[in-house]
């Protein structure tokens, strides 16, 4: 399938094949334990079929897309829930990470999907999402 063309800058070469490639989005399919789904993936595509390069942030789309898989396939939450979920228990990503344990800087890269949770702490996420009022029970002491 040929790539629809988006403009960005000047052509790239093909480094296995020499070939020109120009600035596209073609269709991807990313499969986690027997789901898919089907992005638009952007890169530096050949004319035709072909094997395309894939620079910076392409790749973004298919992350996302693998994060909502697991989602729906593990219930483990994808970076805009756990935000939402931190959003709607009030808490900034450092009193979440007092709350939760997990240290200062945790949420932030849980909600840039730098780093999954552990399974102890998407429990209590899930666990705090349908109970948000326990969250007072987090912030005092034993």
């Amino acid at each position: 399938m040929a790539a629809q063309p988006i403009p960005d800058g000047p052509a790239m070469t093909s480094p296995e094949t020499g070939e020109p490639l120009a600035r596209g989005v073609r269709p991807f399919t990313v499969t986690y334990k027997g789901h898919s789904i089907t992005v638009d993936l952007p890169g530096w595509y050949p004319e035709g079929d072909g094997e395309g390069v894939l620079v910076g942030d392409d790749m973004a789309a298919a992350d996302q897309a693998l994060r909502m898989l697991k989602e729906r396939v593990d219930g483990l939450p994808s970076p805009a829930t756990i935000r939402r979920i931190r959003t709607k228990l009030k808490l900034s990503q450092r009193a979440a990470g007092a709350a939760f344990k997990v240290g200062p800087n945790a949420f932030d890269k849980y909600e840039r999907g730098l780093v999954e949770p552990s399974g102890p702490t998407v429990q209590l996420l899930l666990l705090l999402d349908r109970h948000p009022d326990l969250i007072r029970d987090l912030s005092q002491p034993a």
